[in-house]
């Protein structure tokens, strides 16, 4: 036998629930979650529901959390909750008969069908005797009125109408809503909601290479330090960065090390290699030490949490790369080579993707003793933690073994709920939502290759859909990734970007480099960057290119003051497109569902040619009536207007290719229920 045939009441399609329970669904501390379930019982009585939400550690009974209809199926029910703290938290469906509910209905109907009080003697006992059982338990101040109108029906001197007012009156209907009679109680199991800390959904990110960060001297760059990279943290913060986000720091291998533009070649580097070249980060490991080693060029360890410390000062939180793989001349292929994969000559195999070859790394094997690997990376992560880390960026997770990472995440969580782990999988789509369902609070996305209209639409449905579990962080460039769209689409294309990903997700970034246009590919076809900084040093004129106006940095602060300002932009569960009919032109809507805030965006796809189009807003999705009227104001130049269903929109990439409309109502709003 399967399912659970055992409840008395029908609960089915419950949610938020991950994998028919198998992990937990997430939120964090603050946000408001929908839990849904269609709720159905045999015959016409009326059947009722609540949801118990119970915080980390259980406690005492709270007031009854009642479930209310919605939507289109006249079965499914709705009721929201807001966490207010990190942890485990549970919740369960409990669906019940509801007695009152069905008499009322009952009385109502028999009443307005001109039925007496002879036919009504028996529906007006059953209404007594379920109001005793409320009297029975009702505070004092409520005891008195319900024991009232439960004689009154029953007083037969009375006329009918005179009989049943008191126990359909308004303030005794809303008390019987919250302590009604509940008969058949139908429960669930617990389901459980991972709840985070705020940053989980919302941030900004800015991606750089401290190595980079140093002077120039007669015309070479200087290696950078953690000193001199400080410098530039506050000109992040003043770009309303929340993330600074650094690829490993750690001792760079000596052995096969990449050369500039190593990229070009993808069977080695040709090139000769000089005394000062840097190779890559992510060939962890040299005779300086591993990955719990800072690179001696960047400074020590105390630097590392100086820099840390100067950030937080500034606002900033710093996230670490962490990225399982290591150099030839790592101290762990030394000591424990049985960690990696023998080839049969007896040599270690290094990492490969075909055709290219990564002979400066050797991939971990996980099946290669798992106690001891698993134990020296959950050091590692504890030792970085330690020194101030609590945001880790995970290189390549789709590459080790799934029971690690849900066995690593889990096990810091138990004593550190506030450490954040993203996974840096541009991988096929089922291994990316299974690294979200085990324990991954954040995911890189698709949505640098997104650059239609309708694979946008598409896209953002889909993310918005599995937003229990699965947050996206749109990178709009990283070190391996400059889209042919920034590469040919010109200045006007990096504030398009810039917009769709700000606006869209709830957590964006970008890779140094981007508030200067930097588009010049390796070579035509390759999404790699000439000169990259992962092989090289690539300082920057900051300073220069901000004075003379050939900087994105103010149109970056711009979008980040925006998204601190609403919080609506904050969320991802109440994105919502409209009709637009132009198809180089996207529409969409984010609303909170705490306040009255809402923001409506429109983008032009198009960098080189002015667009026009009209919208048709489904303005049910706000709240509003299809008819209604509301004030719009440009969030980027200040423009206001009176907006409806239907408005004409002209937008050129030249001057600007978006509008970020903030929403004023002209009347209170609720917003409406989430779509299921």
């Amino acid at each position: 036998m399967t399912g659970r045939a055992d409840l008395r009441l029908g609960i089915t399609d419950v949610a938020p629930v991950v994998s028919c329970g198998s992990f937990s669904a997430r939120a964090v501390v603050g946000e408001h979650v929908p839990i849904t379930a269609t709720v159905f019982r045999e015959g016409h009585d009326a059947v009722a529901a609540n949801v118990v939400w119970t915080p980390p550690g259980g406690g005492g009974a709270a007031a009854l959390n009642r479930m209310t209809r919605f939507g289109d199926q006249p079965d499914r029910w709705l009721t929201t909750v807001v966490p207010d703290r990190e942890g485990m938290w549970t919740f369960r469906i409990e669906a019940w008969s509801d007695p009152l509910a069905t008499w009322r209905h009952a009385v109502e109907v028999k009443i307005e069908a001109g039925q007496g009080p002879e036919d009504l003697a028996n529906d007006l006992e059953e209404g007594a005797r379920l109001l005793d059982r409320v009297a029975a338990e009702a505070d004092d101040e409520w005891r008195g009125r319900v024991a009232d109108a439960a004689a009154a029906l029953r007083d037969e001197s009375q006329e009918l109408t005179v009989r049943v007012a008191p126990a359909l009156a308004t303030g005794l209907q809303r008390y019987l809503h919250e302590h009604p009679v509940r008969e058949l109680i139908t429960a669930t199991p617990d389901h459980e909601v991972w709840v985070d800390r705020p940053r989980a959904l919302f941030g900004s990110w800015y991606e750089f290479f401290p190595r980079s960060e140093g002077p120039v001297v007669a015309g070479q760059p200087v290696h950078g330090t953690f000193v001199t990279a400080a410098d530039r943290l506050p000109a992040i913060a003043d770009m309303g960065f929340d993330v600074v986000y650094l690829p490993p720091i750690h001792p760079i291998g000596k052995v096969n090390r990449k050369g500039p533009n190593t990229v070009q070649f993808p069977g080695g580097n040709p090139n000769e290699l000089g005394a000062d070249d840097v190779g890559s980060p992510w060939a962890i490991g040299s005779d300086e030490g591993g990955h719990d080693a800072v690179h001696p060029q960047l400074g020590t360890l105390q630097d590392f949490q100086d820099f840390v410390w100067r950030a937080g000062e500034l606002g900033l939180e710093v996230a670490l790369d962490l990225a399982l793989q290591a150099a030839p001349d790592h101290p762990w292929v030394k000591e424990h080579p049985e960690w990696f994969t023998a080839k049969p000559d007896g040599t270690i195999a290094y990492a490969e993707n075909p055709p290219k070859k990564y002979q400066d790394i050797y991939p971990v094997n996980f099946d290669n003793d798992p106690e001891g690997i698993y134990a020296e990376v959950l050091r590692v992560v504890r030792h970085w933690m330690n020194a101030g880390v609590r945001i880790f960026r995970v290189d390549n997770p789709h590459t080790k073994p799934l029971n690690f990472w849900h066995w690593l995440i889990w096990e810091v969580k138990k004593t550190d709920p506030d450490v954040l782990f993203l996974a840096e999988a541009f991988t096929r789509p089922a291994m990316m939502h299974q690294l979200a369902k085990l324990g991954f609070t954040q995911s890189y996305t698709y949505f640098t290759w997104r650059t239609e209209r309708t694979e946008l639409e598409v896209y953002g449905r889909e993310l918005a859909a599995n937003s229990h579990y699965m947050r996206p962080n749109f990178f709009v460039n990283t070190p391996d990734i400059l889209h042919e769209s920034l590469q040919y689409g010109g200045p006007p294309m990096f504030k398009i970007r810039a917009v769709l990903a700000s606006m869209m997700s709830p957590t964006w970034g970008v890779y140094s480099g981007y508030e200067l246009f930097e588009h010049v590919a390796v070579r035509p076809g390759s999404e790699e960057y000439l000169d990259s900084e992962k092989y090289q040093l690539r300082p920057r004129d900051w300073a220069g290119a901000e004075a003379s106006g050939r900087s994105l940095a103010p149109y970056l602060r711009r979008l980040n003051e925006i998204r601190r300002a609403h919080p609506a932009l904050q969320q991802l569960r109440t994105l919502r497109f409209h009709h637009v009919d132009n198809p180089n032109l996207i529409c969409f809507t984010k609303t909170d569902p705490g306040s009255a805030d809402a923001v409506l965006v429109v983008v032009s796809l198009d960098s080189r040619h002015a667009q026009i189009g009209t919208t048709a807003l489904d303005l049910p999705t706000l709240g509003l009536d299809w008819h209604e009227r509301f004030t719009v104001v440009d969030e980027l130049t200040g423009a206001r207007y009176d907006w409806g269903q239907f408005n004409y929109v002209e937008l050129d990439p030249y001057r600007e290719p978006a509008h970020i409309f903030s929403i004023t109502f002209h009347r209170p709003v609720q917003p409406p229920p989430p779509v299921d």
